[in-house]
């Protein structure tokens, strides 16, 4: 009897440190960044417009792309987009520029520790830099504030879904996301209130009342093909456009996908029929 006391007690005192561990180290798995290093091709792209956003704890940097369609004669739509967790808005400009012919304005929002932006990647420290760019952004007088579209990749997803719950929004984007950060707690045995930035999209989508597109890969080896179409499932307004791709490699056509996200837009009534040129 004393050797098993003894067993369920150190297997019990293991667990409480496997779990203390994975407390005070999920930060550094859900936000890799010190694995990124930044290239420096900003001064590359042309019409880009860098704008350093003040928070509490330090500037966050953010990068404006206007539309090129044609001349601004009124106020254009635009979307905020939020990159991958193993990523920086390095690099999406040339991939994103793509909106830009659409007659939509790009805002690249970095999260806080990543790249030059100060202070570190949390959920409350994301949606203050979120937020905050989204303040500065609805006050330029070439942005349409009525149509603002947010765009989300991965975790990406999450800083977009807890914008659209604190901001106006006009539609809603998820690629690849998940419904929750919580729901992931299982996969590592520990309970889920040990989870620091549990980022509820699930909850956001339920309650959102504009049009919400899913995309995800059927063979997502990250965040299952299941999270998307419960996503899907939940929104008021949802389409699903699902790709034979995983996670990094969703799209798996980006041709395909902008057509696919222009035909969304127009359907939305966020871009006129005359801006399409993707299709073409």
């Amino acid at each position: 009897m004393n050797i098993l006391v003894k067993i369920v007690t150190w297997s019990l005192f293991l667990y409480f440190v496997y779990c203390g561990f994975l407390y005070l180290t999920q930060r550094r798995m859900l936000f890799p960044r010190h694995l990124i290093e930044p290239p420096s091709n900003a001064e590359n792209i042309p019409g880009l417009e860098k704008i350093w956003v003040a928070t509490s704890f330090g500037k966050i940097e953010t990068w404006f792309l206007p539309q090129t369609a044609g001349p601004v004669t009124e106020p254009a739509p635009a979307v905020i987009f939020a990159h991958g967790n193993g990523e920086l808005i390095d690099f999406w400009p040339h991939e994103l520029k793509k909106l830009n012919r659409l007659g939509m304005g790009v805002l690249l929002v970095e999260y806080p520790g990543y790249g030059r932006s100060k202070g570190s990647p949390s959920q409350k420290n994301i949606t203050e830099a979120f937020t905050g760019a989204y303040d500065v952004l609805v006050t330029r007088e070439d942005v349409d504030s009525s149509r603002i579209v947010l765009l989300g990749r991965s975790v990406g997803g999450g800083a977009v879904c807890i914008l659209a719950a604190n901001r106006p929004s006009a539609a809603l984007i998820l690629m690849s996301s998940f419904i929750s950060v919580r729901s992931f707690a299982s996969k590592y045995l520990v309970p889920d209130f040990l989870v620091r930035d549990p980022w509820d999209n699930l909850a956001i989508v339920r309650a959102y009342q504009g049009p919400i597109l899913v995309v995800h890969g059927k063979f997502d080896e990250v965040i299952p093909f299941s999270h998307g179409m419960t996503l899907y499932q939940a929104a008021k307004q949802g389409k699903i456009i699902t790709y034979e791709s995983g996670h990094n490699d969703c799209p798996p056509s980006w041709d395909i996908f902008w057509r696919d996200i222009e035909t969304f837009l127009k359907d939305s009534g966020l871009i006129k029929p005359s801006r399409g040129i993707l299709l073409k």
